[in-house]
């Protein structure tokens, strides 16, 4: 049982971290976004590269902040029933929950990586005025779910030690 729950407390520690060290693009696109905006409208010199180096940027944000945001429940969810539950279901539920997340993470990853492999293995870039390379971002889909799928069996192992853990009460 103690190298499940040090699997969790690693996984979880690994996808805090990338999230943190992710959530310094914000700064970094808002800075992108406010220097074209300056150029275009107080210069009239409109940058061909400002609204995709920050569409290129969001993608990585996004996706390596979501195993995280998975361990914080950070998620968008709808409740209603769900809070109503007695703990042990909703440990049980979560359970099942975090395992198909799992799943679909498989699935992602499955579909996402020859994808990522082609993309690198053709240079692929953007195609555009800019046309920078896009492979370092498309490498990254594989990358971000199988962190997902890390994260939601660790979050699944520990529903399943507090739902079948506990003391049955009369």
């Amino acid at each position: 049982m103690a190298v499940l729950f040090a699997y969790c407390r690693s996984i979880t520690a690994v996808n805090r971290w990338i999230a943190v060290a992710v959530s310094l693009l914000v700064f970094v696109m808002v800075a992108v976004i406010t220097y074209e905006v300056v150029a275009r409208y107080f210069f009239d010199a409109p940058t061909v590269w400002a609204m995709e180096l920050s569409t290129l940027l969001f993608g990585p944000y996004f996706l390596l902040a979501g195993p995280y945001l998975l361990h914080t429940a950070g998620h968008v969810n709808v409740d209603i029933l769900y809070s109503r539950l007695p703990g042990r279901v909703a440990d049980i539920l979560d359970c099942f929950t975090h395992t198909l997340i799992a799943v679909v993470a498989g699935v992602f990853i499955y579909y996402s990586l020859p994808v990522a492999m082609n993309a690198y293995d053709s240079g692929e870039t953007s195609f555009t005025a800019w046309n920078p390379a896009i492979w370092p971002v498309k490498a990254l889909i594989p990358v971000a779910f199988s962190l997902l799928l890390l994260q939601a069996l660790a979050e699944a192992i520990q529903a399943a030690c507090r739902g079948f853990s506990r003391e049955v009460s009369a």
